[in-house]
């Protein structure tokens, strides 16, 4: 009887010890995943790290503009910390370079080898990397882009060629400061109302007589309305990972704006501001954005780059 007393409460005690030591590994192993979440990285320390890992592979800058179908310019823009790297581009670079999303973005990863960090050519990463804010329109894009928008926004109610106009702008312009390139090539002009697309109204009536438009005449709280519907599906092989996401963050944030709130938030764009009544819009003018307008993360020293 002892002997089974003494053998039960030597197989409490064991029990205990192994559900305490458990529990002890699993708090460790808790708080060392809290610690590595809380020290993540920086825009600039993932631009820094992100060259290591990139020269560590042995890309070039041009390579990763290939895998990530942006401009070298924006490469050289995220490893300066200018310009934060989206999720899809982040999946893109983690599976082409072999590197867990999470072992990117944590500060524990270690170069395999320790390398010193030579700059690249010097005319695109020490000094101004030349834009072309000349527009340029590209036709097969913006086709895509109208038919994207009106086939995302087409059905709500108050989705007009007024607020088509404004959600091409803020693309335009949006994609033009993040990316330092133009995404449909679109010269506005300040008007009275706002930013005006040259050209617009000639470039929805031939999409509308190619039957990619459908044109319907509606109704939003007693005021009439032109509206436009797509007639094909876009291609969006004609846009980028990159140009896409701004597209859909403009959608999302303003498609359902009310008109005159919209109207209000772009003619207070600083590029809108900065321009007189009748002159064309200048792109370069997307840098100086205010707060609550811009888009792009820069550092005290930005503007020592553009000079």
């Amino acid at each position: 009887m002892r002997g089974c007393l003494f053998f039960l409460k030597f197989f409490t005690l064991f029990v205990f010890r192994s559900l305490y030591c458990l529990l002890f590994d699993l708090y460790f192993i808790t708080l060392k995943k809290y610690d590595s979440m809380n020290r993540q990285l920086t825009p600039q320390q993932l631009g820094k790290k992100l060259k290591v890992i990139r020269m560590e592979s042995g890309f070039s800058q041009e390579d990763i503009a290939r895998m990530l179908q942006i401009s070298r310019s924006s490469v050289v823009q995220i490893e300066k910390g200018n310009r934060q790297i989206s999720a899809i581009e982040l999946s893109m670079l983690s599976e082409a370079l072999g590197i867990s999303a999470d072992e990117f973005l944590s500060a524990e990863y270690e170069a395999s080898t320790t390398m010193t960090i030579v700059e690249e050519s010097s005319v695109e990463t020490d000094f101004k990397v030349m834009r072309d804010s000349v527009p340029k329109l590209k036709r097969a894009k913006l086709e895509t882009v109208i038919l994207y928008i009106t086939g995302k926004c087409g059905a709500l109610p108050r989705m007009d060629v007024n607020l088509l106009i404004n959600l091409l702008y803020l693309c335009d312009f949006n994609h033009y400061e993040l990316h330092e390139e133009q995404l449909t090539g679109l010269l506005y002009t300040k008007q009275a109302y706002g930013p005006s697309p040259e050209n617009i109204t000639g470039i929805l009536k031939e999409m509308e007589k190619d039957g990619k438009l459908q044109r319907f005449k509606g109704n939003y709280k007693g005021i009439p309305l032109i509206k436009y519907l797509p007639g094909v599906h876009p291609n969006l092989l004609n846009l980028s990972a990159a140009e896409k996401e701004v597209i859909d963050r403009v959608l999302e944030q303003f498609s359902h704006w009310p008109a005159s709130a919209l109207n209000a938030y772009t003619r207070d764009e600083m590029p809108l501001k900065a321009t007189k009544q009748g002159e064309a819009i200048s792109y370069e003018l997307a840098f100086y954005r205010e707060q609550g307008h811009s888009v792009r993360i820069y550092d005290d020293d930005w503007y020592k780059d553009e000079l």
